[in-house]
């Protein structure tokens, strides 16, 4: 068997961690801390594993053996993650990644494993996404030989800070020599049970967009006094659909507002308005043009109108885009998955493991089920024992 290593958590859960009530069988039903971490070496003894609910402190600590030592790390690793490495004597290692967080959202299920904590919710599907990889390394425990080591990474703050970027940041990939990292999410839009993918373009890139004009009010009837904060919006909103409709009809890309306010009374020329919209694409050059040519039609719109204009874009994700080499050698291994018509306009912090190393993304099928972020998303539990065996067939083949 295989050395297990643990980076162990080291106080209780905050986070709620629905305990899995169907197969994949061997799967963890009680709750990962969610805390502090710190990185230690690790291997895991025969039996339960060991319970650190109970906080910091001799009751709620791993007792840790002395004498052993993974290679350091370049950066402490966030809050929250941890890994699991499985040494079979191999020069190299492949990772398989589960996002860990939940959402601030008060379940509404009814289910009788639901969240106990108002206003957390696994609303994505990231603890189904844990109870694959943890039955994954059971089945790792239990081998003698594979043809790689493996790495499992569960990582937090997908959902906000991109952790994804802070794991690949830590060196933990360097110091087990990881050649490249698997990931999959659940997803209400293929039949339940079906594992996809699709070479190059999965997931877009994204950020938010802010627009804020600012004019300056006055009373209708004197409306050359003041300068109109709406009408700039408007042109600024018309202009931006241009620039988004003028791009080639091949191009995956989105451009789009959902939301404007603007003036106070009906009687009074606006003084203010704010845009608030996403801009979402794939191919870096397009998402950065695009970016661009929103700061330019501000200024253009500035210039024509008077009103100050301010445009912000954040950072956001990169896309994820999985590389031809690593899809096609996946594909020969003859494993069951389909092929994606075409990508889809969310965005996954995962594309970070893909400007680090070769990673390679995967959507595994709800079926019918409410939508992912919904208060009442629940899914057909059964379906986790496809995705594990797809993990097993990976881990044991590739």
């Amino acid at each position: 068997m295989g050395a297990v290593y643990h980076l162990f958590p080291r106080c209780a859960s905050t986070f709620p961690r629905r305990p899995r009530t169907t197969a994949p069988p061997h799967t963890l039903t009680r709750p990962f801390p969610a805390q502090e971490v710190f990185y230690a070496s690790h291997p895991i003894p025969p039996g339960p594993a060991p319970d650190s609910r109970a906080g910091p402190g001799p009751a709620g600590d791993p007792v840790l053996p002395s004498g052993d030592s993974l290679p350091p790390l370049l950066h402490p690793l966030l809050s929250g993650a941890l890994c699991a490495f499985f040494d079979f004597g191999r020069p190299d290692a492949i990772a398989f990644r589960s996002d860990a967080d939940a959402l601030p959202i008060t379940e509404r299920t009814g289910l009788p494993f639901a969240s106990v904590h108002p206003g957390r919710m696994h609303a994505c599907g990231h603890d189904g996404h844990m109870a694959m990889v943890l039955d994954l390394a059971v089945w790792l425990d239990q081998q003698t030989a594979l043809p790689h080591n493996v790495l499992l990474l569960f990582q937090p703050a997908e959902e906000t800070t991109g952790g994804a970027k802070d794991l690949c940041q830590s060196g933990v990939l360097e110091a087990h020599k990881v050649q490249c990292v698997f990931g999959m999410h659940l997803w209400p839009e293929l039949p339940a049970g079906v594992i996809a993918s699709r070479k190059r373009e999965m997931m877009s890139r994204s950020c938010e967009v802010s627009v804020t004009i600012t004019g300056r009010s006055s009373h209708i009837a004197k409306a050359e006094e003041g300068l109109d904060a709406l009408a700039a919006g408007v042109e600024f909103y018309r202009r931006a659909a241009a620039l988004e409709a003028a791009l080639p009809p091949h191009l995956f890309r989105l451009l789009k507002f959902g939301r404007m306010e603007s003036g106070t009374v009906r009687n009074a020329v606006s003084g203010k308005t704010v845009l608030l919209g996403s801009l979402r694409a794939f191919q870096d050059e397009v998402f950065l043009d695009l970016q661009q040519g929103l700061r330019e039609i501000g200024q253009q719109v500035q210039a024509d109108t008077g009103c100050q204009v301010a445009v912000h874009t954040n950072d956001g994700y990169p896309a994820v885009w999985n590389p031809d080499a690593l899809y096609d050698r996946v594909k020969n291994l003859g494993l069951p998955f389909l092929e994606l018509e075409k990508p889809v306009m969310i965005s996954e912090d995962f594309s970070w493991y893909q400007r680090h190393l070769p990673a390679l993304f995967f959507f595994l099928g709800c079926g019918p089920s409410p939508a992912l972020h919904a208060d009442n998303f629940a899914f057909d539990e059964s379906i986790l024992a496809k995705g594990a065996a797809f993990w097993k067939q990976l881990a044991g083949a590739f």
